[in-house]
């Protein structure tokens, strides 16, 4: 079972993973063409993403699975679940489109009604194509789902560097003049970084094409009895996701308004929000796990929820999922100070990068809630995922509005860490009561107090010549691995005996 697991997860995390490695080919150039100023709009229009993809989604991708899963006619959930979801992005985005001016007014971007309607057109194609996918998933089809997002994501960076390094650069007239007339008929260098989210938005488009077998499945059904069903199961996801991203988003979306003018001698409230928005993608580091474990994990634990063994089971794959995120916590926070450039060109930027390990580490415990969070979805019991998601925003909330104006995004940052951490150790209380699963917490605590510490020393002790520098803090991920090797590797030994 682990090993199925283990091979979903990887392919999987081929579309995350090296769709995320190529993501952050964007950040270099993002961060070369633009200021922060000017990267603030995509920063906080983005976070109104994240909140908008939850509402317009409602939890149906979830009941999906739950249903589904349990029916060996699944056609009647997707085609249910797709209408809905078609239904109701037509009419939101809608809206969106006929007060986009309002709108843009309101969050004090005037003049952004064309990024709105994109950004509203770009939510409905996510919320339309996130069934298919889950489809997918629950068929499991790895390889397709894989291409559709490597070509989706594919399609995106190309045409950010299309736009911004190459019609930019033909019409400054650095090369190919000659190209000059053509490249300004589609090229308008004031729309600036409307690029970005025009880039996106087209790659969206070509998602319909790359998932046309399974749209051509899709039959337009009404079923109210079926679809209650189906959303008294899934309302409480929908809370549970919106405190969830509140939860994530809310640094970034009141970032600008929260922080004192004149908090960063020299910067605006913008400056401010655009670097701790382009910093915040090298905690993306830890998301690639996170999220290539998430797909393949959902289906594998709703499979699994009748099996005698699988608390045993939940308990190995969660000692290896926070053993590999520390990993990546250690590798990520002792070499900053060499990875950090070579993504990020404008030194300015690198200002955020004290904030760095805390994201990370805040991740990796939202890493390690999704793990465990499996006990209320497999018991029907989603309304705990709605407590604990709440108490969380609440916290991210009251949290966020005491230390931003005096901590700056390095108070977001700790804000962000703190409701994770609280969020974690109470599903894992109320779940040990309803679910009990035998997880080895003493493990756990140990090497994240291991790595915290060589992230310490990492961080306090330099050398000043780069390259002995950066072979030390090599040296302190090499420690990490070996302390990981000579823990594990007598039950890695008793596990094969047995086998």
């Amino acid at each position: 079972m682990l090993k199925k697991l283990a091979g979903e997860t990887a392919l999987y995390g081929i579309t995350t993973i090296f769709g995320r490695l190529l993501y952050y080919a964007l950040v270099p150039l993002h961060t070369a063409v633009f200021l922060p100023h000017e990267m603030a709009v995509t920063v906080e229009l983005f976070a109104y993403v994240a909140v908008l993809n939850v509402l317009y989604t409602y939890g149906m991708e979830t009941a999906f699975f739950r249903f589904a899963s349990k029916d060996k006619n699944p056609d009647r959930y997707y085609n249910i679940a797709l209408t809905a979801i078609m239904l109701s992005s037509a009419f939101f985005t809608a809206v969106i489109i006929l007060l986009a001016t309002p709108i843009a007014n309101a969050l004090d971007y005037p003049g952004t009604e064309k990024f709105i309607v994109w950004f509203a057109l770009i939510v409905a194609i996510d919320a339309v194509t996130a069934i298919p996918f889950a489809r997918l998933r629950l068929e499991k089809k790895p390889k397709q789902f894989v291409f559709a997002r490597m070509t989706n994501i594919v399609i995106n960076v190309v045409l950010n560097f299309f736009f911004l390094w190459f019609c930019y650069s033909v019409d400054k007239g650095r090369f190919l003049p000659s190209l000059q007339p053509l490249i300004r008929s589609i090229y308008t260098p004031e729309l600036g970084v409307g690029y970005i989210i025009l880039a996106n938005l087209i790659a969206n488009f070509a998602l319909f094409p790359l998932l046309w077998p399974m749209f051509a499945r899709f039959r337009f059904t009404l079923d109210k009895t079926t679809f209650a069903t189906m959303w008294q199961y899934g309302y409480p996801i929908l809370i549970v996701g919106l405190a969830g991203i509140a939860n994530q988003m809310f640094d970034r979306i009141f970032l600008r308004n929260l922080l004192p003018e004149g908090f960063y001698p020299g910067r605006t409230s913008e400056d401010a929000l655009g670097i701790y928005g382009n910093v915040y993608k090298l905690s993306i580091f830890m998301s690639l796990a996170i999220q290539a474990f998430r797909y393949a994990a959902e289906p594998f634990f709703f499979s699994q929820s009748e099996d005698k063994n699988a608390p045993g089971v939940f308990a190995q794959v969660t000692k290896w999922f926070i053993i590999i995120c520390a990993v990546i916590w250690v590798g990520v926070s002792v070499n900053l100070d060499w990875i950090a450039p070579l993504l990020i060109r404008k030194k300015i930027y690198l200002e955020g990068l004290p904030v760095v390990p805390i994201l990370l580490l805040a991740n990796l415990f939202l890493g390690v809630y999704y793990n465990i969070s499996a006990w209320f979805k497999l018991t029907d019991k989603t309304q705990y995922g709605t407590y604990f998601t709440i108490t969380a925003a609440g916290i991210t909330i009251v949290l966020n509005i005491l230390l931003i104006p005096v901590m700056g995004y390095m108070g977001a940052a700790i804000t962000f860490l703190v409701s994770c951490l609280v969020m974690t150790v109470l599903c894992y209380a109320f779940g040990q009561k309803y679910y009990p699963v035998p997880y080895q917490v003493k493990s756990a605590t140990g090497y994240l107090c291991f790595a915290a510490m060589l992230i310490l020393i990492g961080n306090y002790v330099r050398i000043p010549h780069q390259i002995l520098n950066i072979g030390f803090h090599l040296s302190l991920c090499l420690l990490f691995l070996a302390g990981i090797w000579l823990v594990e590797k007598p039950q890695v030994r008793r596990t094969k005996t047995v086998r």
